[in-house]
């Protein structure tokens, strides 16, 4: 039994699929009632209680990073003979500068996962390809498409993929103690994701870059300043590089990772 933690989101969701068409055990922790191939867990994971009373016959957990009492749920898990953690960090673990929120709480993460005693594998996936939905509202109502860092490439990744090597972890021997960097097949600037995503929707799509000064704005309504900071660290000045491709994706799974226009036409309908 393989017990999913983030089941509802787009890459634990993910591993959901891809451990129940492998005909694996799924066990998935969840707030509330949904619709998953997977035995149902009510739990939280800022709860370690209530992962505790989702352990039993567990023999792997696909954990988030970033949740309060990390490390009583890793000894939870460790006290239950767990075999197997995946750990859900991102790039933002190998910032070169870590002193933000969204870094800290990664490599903090990482550093409890390596320091619990139970085998474990961490993947840092780049920006989801996912992420292009924050458009959709945008899209319902134009064909102009606004959004910060316009000059910022990204190898941005499927969800899919993540759950496809999250799932090779625990269902294949070998991958035990490896940090795996999750990146799609090639970089893309926001514009060249406006234009795939026209041509997938037939579609004549204009992007239009935010300034700095806008996207702070932008951003600071949505988010703490400290996370905006982060992010502009990031991108703005550099800080975190998501445009190298890498091919980790096509060696843990054997086949190529996912396009941004594969994506896009799976997912055209959310615009």
């Amino acid at each position: 039994m393989i017990l999913v933690t983030g089941a509802t989101g787009n890459a634990g969701g993910a591993l959901v699929r891809a451990l129940a068409d492998a005909g694996a055990d799924v066990r998935a922790l969840v707030r509330r009632d949904v619709d998953l191939p997977a035995e149902l867990a009510h739990g939280d994971l800022n709860d370690p209680g209530s992962v505790a009373a989702a352990l039993g016959g567990v023999r792997g957990v696909f954990l988030l990073a970033g949740y309060d009492r990390m490390a009583d749920t890793l000894a939870e898990i460790r006290d239950a003979g767990v075999e197997h953690v995946v750990l859900l960090s991102a790039g933002a673990a190998e910032a070169s500068e870590l002193d933000n929120p969204v870094s800290r709480y990664h490599v903090e993460s990482e550093a409890l996962v390596r320091e619990s005693g139970v085998p474990w594998t961490i993947l840092r996936p780049r920006t989801f390809m996912s992420n292009t939905f924050q458009w959709a509202d945008q899209l319902k109502t134009g064909n102009i498409v606004r959004a910060a860092f316009p000059d910022v490439a990204v190898a941005t990744v499927d969800p899919a993929d993540i759950g496809a090597v999250a799932a090779q972890a625990f269902l294949a021997d070998g991958h035990a103690g490896q940090v795996y960097r999750l990146t799609g097949p090639e970089a893309l600037r926001p514009a060249d994701r406006v234009a795939i995503l026209g041509r997938v929707l037939g579609r004549d799509l204009v992007f239009d870059g935010f300034t700095d000064e806008e996207a702070r704005a932008e951003m600071e309504a949505a988010m703490p300043k400290p996370y905006v900071d982060a992010f502009f660290g990031f991108f703005a000045e550099g800080h975190l590089d998501e445009a190298t491709v890498y091919p980790t994706v096509e060696k843990v799974t054997g086949r190529a990772p996912g396009t941004f226009a594969q994506w896009a036409a799976a997912n055209a309908a959310a615009f």
